[in-house]
């Protein structure tokens, strides 16, 4: 039976939501972590990802001058960094070293990928949609990454900064 909800209430009833990490280079030539849940796939041919970012965020902007970006499913262990890409500003701030987040270079794009993540996908920008108070980004991806250790598993928002790994069938 269905009842009348607050319209978050409802939302939040959708968790865990997906979680990833967006790196976009800024204009200081850094590049910047962003926690995602607004994130999807839109296209199997050509792939493309969309993601939901916020005007006022430091990658808003990034994302503007850049036109590509990467997207890292981050990793069972990699809780604590993620909550510090969603909840501190790039602005003043160097979020993949305060994080301690290993990195290597790119392979098509220019940023980084996230080592120990479960997957990266490098996208380079082939649209733009304002939606209300965010903005919807699709990339086209032009390279993909996964690790190579089998056992590692992703993690899921369970809610603003509560993040955990999902075992399959939970």
């Amino acid at each position: 039976m269905q009842v009348p909800s607050p319209i978050q209430q409802a939302l939040d009833h959708g968790l865990p939501d997906v979680l990833a990490v967006g790196i976009v280079k800024d204009a200081q030539g850094k590049h910047n972590p962003i926690t995602l849940s607004w994130i999807m796939q839109t296209s199997r041919m050509p792939p493309m990802l969309a993601i939901s970012v916020a005007p006022s965020r430091h990658s808003f902007d990034a994302l503007h001058k850049a036109k590509q970006f990467v997207i890292a499913y981050p990793a069972a262990g990699q809780e604590e960094e993620t909550v510090l890409y969603g909840t501190a500003s790039g602005r003043n701030m160097d979020k993949l070293a305060r994080g301690g987040t290993r990195v290597v270079p790119a392979t098509k794009i220019d940023s980084v990928l996230m080592v120990d993540a479960l997957a990266n996908f490098e996208c380079e920008v082939v649209g733009e949609f304002v939606t209300g108070d965010h903005s919807i980004f699709v990339g086209k991806i032009v390279a993909a990454h996964v690790n190579k250790d089998p056992n590692v598993r992703r993690i899921y928002a369970f809610g603003y900064v509560d993040y955990a790994p999902v075992e399959r069938g939970e």
